[in-house]
């Protein structure tokens, strides 16, 4: 399993799945339409590195964080 963590207002709970790759959790999560928007513009951490390929390989008890677009003043 991996665990999938949902920073700031995207204002999910953090989820468990079964993923092998990047790109097969981005198609686990795009089933939730409240989550596409996020999706399409948000980084991504695994194991709290920022990676951008989708052919990352996930393995069991890795940690996979959305981070969303922010901006401040």
């Amino acid at each position: 399993m991996v665990k999938v963590e949902f920073l700031g207002p995207i204002g999910k709970k953090p989820v468990e799945v079964e993923a092998g790759s990047l790109k097969e959790l981005k198609e686990i999560l795009n089933k939730d339409d409240s989550l596409k928007p996020w999706l399409e513009n948000s980084a991504v951490a695994v194991n709290d590195k920022i990676v951008q390929d989708l052919d990352v390989e996930l393995k069991n008890g890795d940690r996979v964080v959305i981070l969303p677009p922010v901006c401040g003043g």
